[in-house]
């Protein structure tokens, strides 16, 4: 008989880092326990990211990091295909606007990446793909938006 060692999971490599605005902490939970009905994996899945994240006041968020209401620019690296969203809670979406929700497979994995982190996203035809953080930018909160 073969003795098996620890087998590496599958999964993708050490996951990066990620930082969460305490601020905006709690909607996100709530958001995902809302749809623990719904969408059972992805809620999972953002109780996950939440779990592993860094929670920092918002004079401590660095500037480089995704939040809700952070522009990204992130690259497809199996088509080199680079696309600008704004990260937004689901009220705000519009895809139309690349207004994407926190509340979408895209989102949660974004949420909380610094410029320069690569993880894996598996699209909703079970394709994985390889995307890199390019570039974050803050946007300032404009006086039309609810809090």
């Amino acid at each position: 008989m073969i003795e098996m060692t620890k087998a590496p999971k599958p999964r993708s490599p050490k996951a990066p880092k990620i930082v969460i605005n305490a601020d905006e902490l709690a909607h996100i939970e709530a958001l995902a326990e809302g749809a623990m009905q719904r969408n059972p994996a992805l809620a999972d899945r953002l109780f996950e990211e939440i779990g592993r994240a860094r929670i920092v006041t918002p004079a401590k968020m660095p500037s480089d990091v995704v939040s809700v209401g952070s522009t990204v620019t992130y690259r497809d690296e199996s088509t080199g295909l680079e696309k600008s969203v704004t990260l937004v809670y689901p009220e705000d979406a519009d895809i139309a606007r690349q207004r994407v929700s926190v509340m979408t497979p895209i989102g949660v994995a974004l949420l909380g990446l610094a410029e320069g982190a690569a993880f894996y996203w598996d699209t909703r035809d079970n394709q994985r793909r390889m995307l890199s953080v390019i570039k974050v930018e803050q946007t300032q909160p404009s006086d039309t938006e609810q809090g």
